[in-house]
């Protein structure tokens, strides 16, 4: 009974396990934004979706290459709502701005 008592409080859920692991090699911000990438069409719908060439983060900057030049523009107009809706979803600051390529 004291073998499985001490084992008990030893253990961790994965997640725990996998969450220390990221952290501690600097990989749990990485891995956030991949999330946030791979919600874009979630986020903000399938024809803006659909019209993203590239979509990447750096310094917490969203980088866009959008191909149609109206829809560049109704974003460029609503870019506070991306930053908002990323943020929401990341459940954090992660974006500050964005800027279209």
């Amino acid at each position: 009974m004291r073998e499985e008592s001490l084992r008990s409080s030893k253990e961790q859920p994965i997640k725990e396990i996998i969450a220390k692991f990221l952290k501690a090699h600097s990989l749990d911000e990485k891995m956030k934004e991949m999330d946030v990438i791979a919600a874009w069409p979630e986020l903000m719908g399938s024809a803006v979706a659909h019209r993203t060439k590239e979509i990447y983060i750096k310094n917490q900057v969203l980088y866009l290459s959008i191909d149609s030049s109206v829809m560049r523009e109704e974003l460029l107009n609503g870019k506070q709502i991306i930053i908002e809706r990323i943020n929401q979803f990341a459940e954090k600051e992660m974006i500050k701005n964005v800027w279209f390529n």
